[in-house]
């Protein structure tokens, strides 16, 4: 893939993650892609679903070996706008992905090189390539927007309930 095509498609993960912010879940988006198809998209869900593995790039992986019909994704690229963390790394590594390609780093679970790195483990029986830092800024944003929001919300109920 290009820098134009990783940008594209991290635009499309993007969009995932604009639709879980108007869920009310943190704004992470993923996208699957074969042979430069998107097969799968989806964003960050565990409140929604009520469950602590809805990360935006499970539930991609998870759809994405429906359409393959098959748990081995292999020759496909996870695009995701957050850093995976160990059990969305290790689940990409177990689906044999060929890239992940993500944008902001997760300087507190990031497990693609931020606080670990799963990929770079030698020992590991099969190693996905890992592109980092695509639309790094949006990517960002996206997170400090829907946070900086967060503590708004949060400080005008602490406002009301003082009556």
């Amino acid at each position: 893939m290009t820098g134009l095509e990783d940008a594209h498609f991290m635009q499309l993960a993007l969009a995932q993650a604009r639709a879980a912010a108007l869920a009310g879940e943190v704004p992470v988006g993923a996208v699957v892609v074969k042979n430069g198809e998107v097969i799968a998209s989806a964003h960050n869900a565990p409140l929604g679903l009520k469950d602590p593995t809805a990360h935006a790039e499970i539930i991609a992986l998870r759809l994405a070996a429906q359409v393959l019909d098959n748990y081995r994704l292999e020759d496909c690229t996870l695009y995701v706008t957050l850093e995976p963390c160990a059990m969305c790394s290790g689940a990409a590594m177990h689906a044999r992905l060929s890239r992940v390609v993500y944008g902001a780093p997760e300087p507190k679970t990031g497990a693609a090189g931020s606080v670990l790195n799963l990929f770079d483990n030698r020992l590991l029986n099969h190693h996905t390539q890992v592109t980092g830092g695509v639309l790094t800024v949006e990517c960002v944003q996206e997170l400090q927007t829907f946070f900086e929001m967060r503590r708004l919300q949060h400080k005008a109920s602490k406002v009301g309930n003082t009556a």
